[in-house]
């Protein structure tokens, strides 16, 4: 039977590279994000008669109830969960100077990037010890999380988006440690300035900083970069490096003199 792969937030930019690039390696690849599952029609059907396995599941990671069902209904669909990537989140409605931030916008971002992915690798891991220990065949496991260079670097502007990605970093590292003992491993990838939706807004000012020496690879990153590093996490061939970070920030995290 296919390795089973769930992608939360993948209906577009990031987290549908990810999960596309999954499918296409022979993954049964669950696509989820919030939005109504027919808008997923097209693109699922156009995956299924390339010989894909794929599937849509709606959650949104900041309900209880949702991730939960997530969980349970994949395992019952499918008998095992192999991959976990932690992909869905947002950014702030409105960007405020951290003297203006309001409690209603911290709430929305840590409660959807860290809190949703703290509870929602949870939720995996002890499904995953599980199957382990059910003696589940060909079973390796692992769980990866999506954050940003801004998990390290200040941006003002959007401080509760800094925070939770920050969050992001120390729940690997806690999962990591933990999960270590079964024989899960955990990583991280640090996207840095990815052409994606999220930046559409702001792409000339980014494209003058990269121009500007802000990156040594001087181009905007592409979702596939990030998905190639998730594929990289998935091989096995990292897995002694549990809790490692992948960078895929065009070399953003150099310090340079």
């Amino acid at each position: 039977m296919n390795k089973v792969a769930v992608v939360t937030g993948s209906r577009r930019g990031i987290g549908l590279a990810i999960a596309k690039t999954l499918a296409q390696e022979g993954y049964t690849t669950v696509f989820s994000a919030t939005s109504p599952a027919d808008t997923m029609t097209d693109l699922l059907a156009e995956l299924t008669a390339k010989g894909q396995q794929v599937s849509y599941l709606r959650c949104d990671i900041s309900s209880p109830a949702d991730r939960a069902a997530l969980i349970q209904q994949v395992c019952q669909t499918y008998g095992r969960l192999d991959v976990l990537v932690n992909n869905a989140g947002v950014a702030p409605q409105v960007r405020l100077d951290i003297l203006e931030t309001t409690e209603e916008s911290f709430d929305r971002l840590l409660n959807i990037n860290m809190k949703g992915t703290f509870f929602l690798s949870q939720l995996a891991a002890n499904k995953m010890i599980a199957l382990q220990q059910e003696g589940l065949p060909d079973y390796r496991p692992r769980i990866i999380n999506i954050s940003s260079i801004s998990a390290y670097t200040s941006s003002t502007s959007r401080g509760e988006y800094c925070i939770s990605k920050a969050g992001i970093s120390m729940t690997t590292l806690l999962f990591a440690d933990r999960l270590a003992e079964y024989g899960i491993p955990v990583f991280e990838v640090r996207p840095g300035v990815i052409m994606t939706d999220m930046t559409a807004a702001v792409t000339e000012k980014y494209q003058a900083l990269i121009d500007a020496g802000l990156t040594p690879i001087k181009r905007f990153g592409q979702p596939q970069d990030v998905a190639n590093c998730v594929l990289s996490a998935c091989s096995g061939l990292l897995d002694f490096g549990t809790g490692t970070v992948l960078n895929a920030d065009g070399g953003f995290h150099i310090r340079r003199l």
